[in-house]
């Protein structure tokens, strides 16, 4: 397993702002165990959601690792997720949250805002998690990744958790996402 949490304090994009938006679109949306100024909803554009990242730390192990979010870059799509306005030092902890194969990236942000209003962006970081880090576990059938979910469980919990968390987080936040919530008919089917 490698760790990311070195390579991410190097990874500065936002130095000397006394603050920066994170954008969540996993356990982030609903898990928020760090201080925050602020929190909006968001989306970013060109990016799918995906349960394609292993996870050996948090809701799996390294003899059976559960599956958490990812993104994958898809021409036209649009990722809905929360939003946090942060001070620079909530990154440290972040990084060792996100260590397992996750790297800090730079995206442009658009909030959610009041429907007939302009759509306000600002840059933004995000963790990902992409193809060449060692946990990747990339594309399965997804009967084959809701059973894996099914049986997996790590120090946070049981990887279950996690994807109905996850859903149920996007349903409250009126987005859609054909990949979790089938995701999840298949795991209500086990």
């Amino acid at each position: 397993m490698l760790d990311t949490t070195a390579l991410n304090q190097q990874r500065n994009f936002f130095e000397g702002q006394a603050a920066i938006w994170l954008f969540g679109y996993g356990s982030l949306i609903w898990k928020a165990d760090f201080t925050y100024l602020e929190r909006r909803p968001a989306y970013i554009h060109h990016w799918e959601r995906r349960f394609w990242q292993g996870s050996h730390d948090h809701r799996g192990t390294p003899e059976a690792p559960g599956r958490v979010a990812t993104l994958i870059r898809s021409p036209g799509a649009v990722c809905h997720g929360m939003a946090y306005r942060i001070t620079p030092e909530v990154l440290a902890p972040l990084d060792v949250r996100e260590k397992n194969g996750y790297l800090r990236e730079k995206v442009t942000l658009t909030f959610v805002d009041e429907k007939g209003s302009e759509p306000e962006q600002s840059e933004g970081l995000i963790y990902l998690a992409s193809d060449d880090n060692p946990a990747f576990l990339g594309e399965a059938p997804l009967a084959d990744i809701a059973q894996q979910i099914a049986n997996a469980h790590g120090p946070s919990g049981p990887n279950k958790e996690y994807l109905l968390n996850l859903a149920t987080a996007l349903r409250e936040l009126d987005a859609k996402d054909a990949h979790i919530f089938a995701l999840e008919q298949h795991l209500s089917r086990l």
